[in-house]
């Protein structure tokens, strides 16, 4: 399956080198292989693989290619340090894919920048729009599959169920064993994975740390330091509060989702919301990375309740209110207060199983899956 980001690379290729990174199997591997098929003389290298470590270390790789991939160097001492140096002696016919499975911008280390020398893209798991582009689905059955399966590539497109389900346990029990031990001390392990099983029910909800703390007997600060630990490694990803000129004040906590909805416990409208939020999610750093768009996902929620799923925005300023709903169509009352309090953005109450769209007054009522078929990833 050709992915969204395949003739983006290939253009910024020609001009920089490119950082890709995204969750473990959400398809960089295979995106990178697309990539390497388009050159004469690719080479592959990854620092897991032990021989592959060596020529990384001593950078000795073919001067002859014409295109170096590599793969999870962030786990390098000092790493970006070395990729400086690697960047700065790159023979003019050389292009140069970075990937990994972590957040680099966000891994601890010391001292050097690479700014200005890399374009940096963040691959998402497939959306409504790209089953609809690439499998020819429709884009109710492909929402509906996501909502189930979540948009990792083996489990989404697998011809079985049983085979996602196979392959979810597995990669959920890695996810704690390997990646977030690279993080976190041994002994942490067992109180990480309860904290993940806890989120696996919150999804959608504003986040009290506090409250989760008080049940798994730690300290604020230590789950604090294990969401960063999640969102590095693209388990989960948080949404904040919108706060500019709200009246009333708002409140502060973030919600939590998961990038793979198949991991969320919880209602099908439960599942729904995480799933609409992984593409608003894409669609927003698919702007900023391709673009340089200054946009925002938010929500927005007030001390005596109102709230609305999800707002989006650009240099600040709301441009979109979402409400999610799977069968709904009654405007959502929240909906209509900040529609409006902010007649400049588009209100809009997204239902799974719609009979017909409505254009109210101040707000739309549209079908889920086809608005987010048109979404720009």
């Amino acid at each position: 399956m050709q992915r969204y980001l395949d003739q983006i690379i290939l253009n910024d290729l020609a001009n920089k080198v490119v950082v890709l990174t995204g969750p473990r199997q959400v398809g960089k591997t295979t995106l990178s292989q697309q990539i390497m098929s388009r050159f004469k003389h690719p080479q592959y290298l990854n620092w897991d693989i032990l021989g592959d470590r060596s020529i990384l270390q001593k950078q000795s790789w073919s001067s002859q290619s014409d295109l170096l991939v590599m793969d999870e160097i962030h786990k390098m001492p000092h790493w970006k340090k070395w990729l400086k140096g690697v960047i700065v002696g790159l023979q003019n016919n050389q292009a140069l894919l970075v990937t990994g499975s972590a957040r680099m911008d966000t891994l601890r280390q010391s001292g050097e920048s690479l700014a200005g020398r890399y374009f940096s893209l963040r691959l998402h798991p497939i959306s409504v729009r790209e089953l609809v582009e690439k499998e020819g689905m429709t884009a109710k059955l492909a929402l509906e599959q996501l909502m189930v399966r979540g948009g990792f590539p083996e489990p989404c497109l697998a011809s079985e169920p049983i085979h996602a389900d196979r392959w979810r346990a597995q990669y959920f029990t890695d996810l704690i064993r390997e990646d977030v031990l690279e993080f976190s001390r041994l002994q942490e392990i067992n109180t990480m994975r309860l904290f993940v099983e806890v989120l696996r029910e919150r999804v959608g909800s504003p986040l009290s740390l506090a409250s989760i703390a008080r049940d798994l007997a730690v300290s604020p600060m230590t789950l604090k330091n294990y969401l960063e630990v999640l969102k590095a490694l693209f388990i989960v990803f948080t949404i904040p509060p919108y706060h500019k000129n709200i009246a009333r004040a708002i409140l502060k906590s973030p919600k939590v989702y998961f990038f793979d909805t198949g991991l969320v416990k919880g209602s099908p409208g439960v599942k729904l919301e995480n799933a609409v939020a992984t593409m608003l999610l894409k669609k927003i750093e698919f702007l900023r990375d391709s673009q340089g768009s200054d946009v925002g996902l938010h929500y927005v929620r007030t001390k005596d309740g109102a709230e609305v799923d999800f707002a989006l925005s650009h240099a600040g300023e709301l441009t979109h209110l979402i409400e999610v709903k799977r069968s709904d169509c009654k405007p959502h009352n929240a909906l209509i207060r900040f529609a409006s309090q902010f007649p400049q953005a588009q209100a809009i109450q997204l239902v799974l199983n719609l009979k017909q769209e409505e254009s109210l007054p101040d707000i739309e009522i549209l079908d889920a899956a086809k608005w987010l078929a048109c979404l720009e990833a």
